[in-house]
């Protein structure tokens, strides 16, 4: 049995007695959270429950056109009105570079490919953040009125770090 069959029997029994169905697509504390898919954080180390916020995943923590489309339909459409970005200690994307992430793929895939271009490999977390605010603040869609702030989770403590964005007087 594969671990996709397991999830369908674990939601079969999970369905029986769904208890979130009368949830709003909107989250309840207006926040909108962009972080790493690592599988070391989760809205529990944040302290939030279900329905708390919008939860946008994807390697590294990264504000791609996807996640930027997340923010902003989170923003516009269901009432957001704070961004948080969160990447963390021991990311695998601070473990390589595009090359070599690209010659890795290719070697064991076979072939080479154009998309994506970029998998956003970075070796400084705390300049990864701060870019990731630049590119949220500077962004015309994004009204200075949403709160963008950035931090970074240490895996090992549990604990939030606020990065403070030096190039901007923040929100």
């Amino acid at each position: 049995m594969s671990v996709i069959d397991e999830v369908l029997i674990a939601n079969e029994k999970y369905a029986q007695t769904h208890e979130l169905r009368k949830l709003t697509p909107r989250p309840e504390r207006k926040l909108a959270v962009l972080t790493c898919m690592d599988t070391r954080l989760s809205i529990l180390t944040l302290g939030l429950k279900a329905a708390d916020a919008h939860i946008i995943r994807n390697a590294g923590g990264i504000v791609t056109d996807d996640s930027l489309r997340s923010l902003l339909i989170s923003h516009y459409l269901l009432g957001t009105e704070e961004f948080m970005v969160i990447n963390h200690t021991d990311c695998g994307l601070t473990h390589t570079t595009e090359q070599e992430l690209r010659t890795r793929i290719q070697n064991r895939s076979g072939t080479a490919a154009i998309a994506p271009a970029f998998f956003h490999a970075f070796q400084n977390i705390e300049e990864n953040v701060r870019h990731q605010l630049q590119k949220l603040r500077t962004h015309p869609w994004i009204p200075k009125s949403v709160v963008t702030r950035g931090f970074v989770y240490d895996v090992t403590t549990g604990r939030l770090r606020e990065v403070i964005d030096t190039t901007s007087n923040g929100d």
